[in-house]
């Protein structure tokens, strides 16, 4: 399938199906099968019930669980009355939660039954909050999900929306230490489809991999507080396939839903990919319905690809993006995935059509010639709308016509393949969630032990990267690392707490007393072509 005229907006998705395919299944969680016909009712009940609570075109609403059906209904019934959905990342500490619900003035929040104990103790530290839903079953006094949509009409509310407005808000980790809201419009989610069909002249062959038809079965795995959970399932939807929502990522539970649910498309981060093949049932699992499996979010080892190709025997899709760009805006086609490990095979591919890229000299911003290593820059239909709230961090990370800096150093060769070699921002990507140093030493500095600390990626088998903190102890202070790491684990969550700390006399400084943290990285990079992992 490809651009549908018909979808303006995503509230037009559910609708759409339910005209043209009503009985197809669009979603199946666990026992819970729905076709497009209960799709778009269930869109159109969250629709109306969002209204008699009052919620307005704009109005932040928000979402605390793991993955589900409903999440999907949430997003699209948000969509048919112009509501935002922040999807917050569960994993998150509870003080981190409470600034992203502050910072979005979040109305209304869903919740998991399991999460109720989170959210609770947070909500004399909510004024915008205004009610609580629980998705899974009741908690509290709050009602629950079924009984909230139960009474409500099947019709769809008379809202009409542009495709420019923000449909999804969601929290990037911020290089000072607080995340930012990058909101991404209904147009970014789909303008890959649109492109794809409108600009048929500059089209790409290999972009094959991103057409769909009936029999498509997608596997939506990865978390929907990340874009390549709720834009993977957004594809899956608008293009009328199969979706199978999944909990939470569990290698043996997804080997088993593509051995017996005939899985043809999904989306994975290296470190996933590696759980797969180290799951004993990997050997006996049929893999033959997989036509794509597309990954990111980290360089992927080129010994953990091999085995991967081998065992799975399908096309292999490579993405580079950000949040800021609604997903992948480079691609590694899979005839370019040549197990013999050609320099290609260490880029991150090339343009998607309809995106542009340029290496750019880092502070000056002027165009760099091929083969010259500078920051990223991308300029594509599906840039954010901006940062929520945040006027100064936009203008700096997007500072004109419609371009976007991605934070990322590297270069491209003379056929357009993207190579990233290290980052200019100071981030770390660990299991494939951004983590930046800044946000960690900031939870760190409040220990009584701690004079100064300095947090860095170091290369990690299983995650790609993982993080270290290199500690300077106050003046008889008790050298503890692991009074520190609980201390910091009440204040973070758990996923960005250093896994290691080491203790030094001092921090390396150049003459204006800035720490060099590549001299700190050195020695656990040594060997290696990039300084990312």
């Amino acid at each position: 399938m490809t651009f549908i005229p018909e979808i303006e907006t995503m509230a037009d998705v559910p609708r759409y199906h339910a005209r043209v395919r009503p009985q197809s299944i669009a979603l199946i969680d666990g026992e819970r099968v729905s076709d497009y016909a209960r799709f778009q009712e269930r869109t159109a009940k969250v629709a109306n019930a969002l209204l008699g609570l009052d919620v307005k075109p704009g109005s932040r609403i928000a979402v605390i669980d793991q993955n589900s059906d409903r999440y999907f209904e949430i997003l699209f019934g948000a969509a048919k009355v112009g509501a935002v959905l922040v999807s917050v990342n569960w994993r998150l500490a509870p003080p981190e939660i409470a600034y992203i619900l502050n910072d979005a003035r979040a109305e209304v929040v869903f919740i998991g039954q399991g999460f109720a104990g989170l959210i609770k103790p947070l909500l004399a530290e909510l004024p915008h909050l205004r009610h609580v839903i629980v998705v899974d079953g009741s908690a509290e006094n709050w009602r629950s999900y079924e009984s909230w949509i139960a009474e409500e009409s099947a019709e769809d509310p008379p809202f009409r929306g542009s495709a420019q407005d923000t449909i999804v808000q969601m929290y990037t980790s911020g290089t000072t230490g607080n995340p930012k809201g990058v909101q991404l419009s209904h147009f970014a989610l789909y303008a890959h489809d649109r492109n794809r069909a409108l600009l048929k002249e500059q089209f790409d062959p290999q972009l094959t991999w991103n057409e769909w038809d009936a029999s498509d079965v997608s596997l939506v795995a990865m978390p929907g507080f990340h874009i390549s959970g709720t834009g993977w399932g957004i594809v899956g939807l608008y293009n009328g396939a199969k979706s199978i929502i999944m909990t939470a990522f569990e290698p043996g539970a997804v080997l088993d839903l593509i051995h017996n649910e005939g899985v043809s498309k999904l989306v994975l981060v290296p470190a996933t990919i590696q759980m797969l093949l180290r799951h004993p049932a990997c050997a006996k699992t049929d893999f033959s319905s997989i036509k794509y499996l597309l990954y990111g979010a980290s360089p992927i080892p080129l010994d953990l690809l091999r085995e991967a190709v081998d065992m799975f025997k399908c096309g292999f899709i490579q993405l580079y993006g950000m949040t800021e760009t609604a997903g992948a805006v480079t691609y590694l086609p899979a005839e370019d995935h040549d197990m013999s490990g050609t320099t290609r095979m260490r880029s991150a591919g090339r343009a998607i059509t309809g995106a542009k890229i340029e290496i750019r000299h880092p502070t000056e911003g002027h165009t760099l010639p091929t083969g010259s290593e500078g920051e990223i820059w991308i300029r594509s239909d599906t840039c954010m709308n901006g940062y929520w709230n945040m006027a100064e961090a936009t203008a700096s990370t997007m500072p004109g016509d419609n371009w976007v800096r991605t934070g990322d150093a590297g270069y491209m060769d003379e056929d357009g393949y993207v190579y990233i070699q290290d980052r200019v921002k100071d981030m770390i990507v660990s299991g494939g969630e951004n983590i930046y140093p800044a946000e960690v030493e900031s939870a760190m500095y409040g220990h009584p032990a701690i004079a100064e600390v300095a947090v860095i990626a170091v290369p990690d088998d299983r995650w790609g990267e993982a993080v270290k903190a290199i500690v300077v102890a106050k003046a008889d202070a008790v050298k503890d690392a692991q009074a520190i790491l609980d201390f910091t684990r009440t204040r973070i969550a758990g996923y960005k707490v250093p896994k290691s700390i080491d203790f030094v006399d001092a921090l390396p400084r150049n003459a204006t007393g800035k720490v060099l943290k590549r001299e700190l990285r050195k020695p656990f990079w040594e060997g290696r072509e990039r300084q990312v992992n």
